[in-house]
């Protein structure tokens, strides 16, 4: 039997010729990632467990994209710790405040990530590098001080799922509608502990970007990981930005999957998800109207340059509705940059937008967005679970960029077919 593209990474990387589901392995690892949040916990394991260095202090990321800049006493000494260990091994992929991204938008544009690497990381979302044809997954932070110190995990060979592809985006559909639209499909456990890998002639029609956010979110359906072919469009992504060798993988043709689920991107539309679970999926034709008190257009699912310019498409021009706050994150510095040289920063302020730094701030309900009882944002991110964007008895939508602005226009649920 034929090993899909997931278990030939980790077989590659574990030193061996095959490998099933089931199997119990341990694989060298390309790259270890934390964050401000997780990295100080690895750092307490990592000194108590008695180790004195780290495996390659050029393969190991630490980015302080959480709560930075810090909001409170607390989170400032999150930073220190990470900062000072970073420091204290000369970690070479190490962001702060003025050079800092949110992780997952920023190591990939970096070049740090590539096809055929395997990824661990301290945040739920490392799945999103399977975009570019990695096996990368979040992990807890006692696995981030081992894999910072030995340079290897151990896994479970996941089984897989076969998403298939076909036809192509209509006009105000992308891939956060495709993503929402499958978790709506088989739910926030259909996919536990096994691979979602995305294949068909769908895949050529999304860009990269529509890809991270897809991969990015196979967590919400409990995915270990998320990963797509390597085609020319990744091909095109990587240029210029990995400066280093890569292997591309691709799935037999035999190769064994649990399930196939096709999705025809021709009948896809607008989707949201409602409070409180990611699978609570609805087009927004049948919710549209919902009273709304906050915006939020960013985050590590929709923070990239292609994201703001479908938002500032839509606010141009216009302004936010009395009565809701619209927060624009850039997700990286130099996406932040590419906002102002193009002019799509005037079009937020002009439009009553607050514009933010590069932060993951309102996403966890850590800052820059935090809601109060009764309120409900429109918002971009991820999880929409109880409390995650402030008081639990507050409301996350989640939705498209051009839904949000929509949204954001309208103070209530809309689709840019609306205005």
């Amino acid at each position: 039997m034929g090993m899909t593209m997931t278990q030939k990474i980790l077989a590659a990387h574990a030193g061996l010729d095959s490998v099933r589901a089931g199997d119990l392995i341990e694989a060298k690892l390309d790259l270890v990632l934390g964050n401000d949040v997780t990295t100080p916990v690895a750092v307490d394991v990592f000194d108590k467990a008695g180790f004195t260095r780290v495996f390659d202090k050029d393969k190991i990321a630490i980015v302080l994209d959480h709560y930075t800049p810090c909001k409170d006493i607390k989170s400032a000494q999150l930073c220190k710790t990470a900062r000072d260990f970073a420091h204290r091994f000369s970690i070479s992929h190490f962001f702060d405040v003025g050079t800092v991204g949110i992780e997952h938008a920023l190591l990939p544009e970096k070049g740090i990530v590539g096809p055929g690497d395997c990824i661990i990381g301290a945040d739920s979302h490392t799945c999103t590098y399977g975009a570019l044809g990695a096996f990368s997954t979040g992990v807890g932070s006692t696995d981030m001080a081992a894999g910072m110190a030995a340079g290897e995990n151990w896994f479970k060979v996941p089984s897989a799922i076969k998403v298939v592809l076909k036809g192509k985006l209509q006009p105000w559909v992308s891939g956060k509608d495709v993503i929402l639209h499958l978790i709506g499909l088989i739910g926030v456990d259909g996919a536990l502990y096994k691979s979602l890998e995305f294949t068909g002639e769908g895949v050529h029609e999304l860009s990269m970007d529509d890809r991270f956010t897809i991969a990015n979110m196979a967590i919400e359906a409990g995915g270990k990981n998320g990963i797509f072919p390597v085609d020319e469009k990744t091909l095109a992504y990587i240029d210029g930005r990995l400066e280093r060798p890569y292997k591309v993988y691709e799935a037999d043709a035999d190769a064994e999957y649990e399930r196939e689920v096709v999705i025809n991107l021709d009948e896809l539309k607008p989707t949201v998800s409602l409070p409180h679970l990611p699978s609570n999926t609805k087009t927004v034709d049948e919710v549209a109207g919902m009273k709304i008190d906050q915006v939020v257009i960013g985050s590590c699912t929709n923070g990239r340059i292609s994201d703001m310019r479908i938002a500032a498409g839509i606010l141009k021009g216009r302004k936010v509705a009395d009565g809701v706050r619209c927060i624009v994150i850039p997700a990286t510095q130099d996406v932040y940059m590419q906002c102002i040289q193009e002019g799509l920063t005037e079009i937020f302020i002009n439009a009553g937008c607050a514009v933010s730094t590069p932060t993951c701030g309102p996403c966890l309900g850590g800052h820059m967005g935090c809601m109060c009882e009764g309120e409900r944002a429109v918002a971009t991110t991820n999880r929409n679970f109880v409390g995650r964007m402030g008081h639990v008895k507050s409301e996350v939508v989640l939705a498209s960029p051009a839904v949000a602005a929509a949204s954001a226009v309208k103070g209530c649920v809309a689709s840019p077919a609306d205005l």
